[in-house]
């Protein structure tokens, strides 16, 4: 069986972004991988119940495992806190992950739940730090191999490693 993948919706041209956006990324290899039957498309926001368009949201105090320890904060950009929504979107994704068997996810670099290299610093000034945001750091505790979108000829490398080990 050929590893599968869970995939951040909005780099599959879905419209999910907080502003009603897409962050397409749909170039030859996510659509060989998608025609491969590899691909589990979801948006873990949405699976949340998170509207779109929804106000811009950043973490606080830390990056997403400082969130489920409860060291950090996601607030919105009038201030709010939506935490809880943000974790429960992170344990939906690991949920969809395990449903699917997905060995691997790659996700939207900069979200307060999807991103996996960095993080918007919680200024909302549109400058970013590293980090990872909740759904990253969740899916990577559980063991799952997250990328970000700008990290997908890596992942193509651990996939033709994997797929060696498993003939």
């Amino acid at each position: 069986m050929k590893a599968k993948i869970l995939v951040s919706a909005c780099l599959m041209g879905f419209k999910v972004r907080y502003n009603g956006s897409e962050k397409s990324q749909t170039g030859a290899a996510l659509a060989r991988l998608q025609d491969e039957g590899r691909l589990v498309i979801h948006c873990p926001e949405l699976a949340a119940g998170l509207p779109t368009p929804r106000l811009p949201a950043e973490l606080s105090g830390g990056d997403g495992e400082a969130a489920f320890l409860g060291r950090a904060a996601i607030l919105e950009s009038d201030g709010k806190d939506v935490t809880e929504p943000y974790l429960l979107a992170a344990w939906l994704a690991l949920q969809t992950a395990r449903e699917n068997n997905c060995r691997f996810a790659i996700l939207t670099d900069g979200s307060p739940t999807c991103g996996s290299q960095k993080i918007y610093d919680g200024r909302f000034a549109g400058k970013t730090i590293p980090g990872q945001g909740v759904a990253a750091a969740l899916l990577r505790q559980h063991g799952i191999e997250v990328f970000a979108e700008h990290q997908i000829p890596l992942l193509l490398s651990r996939l033709e490693e994997v797929d060696k080990e498993q003939v």
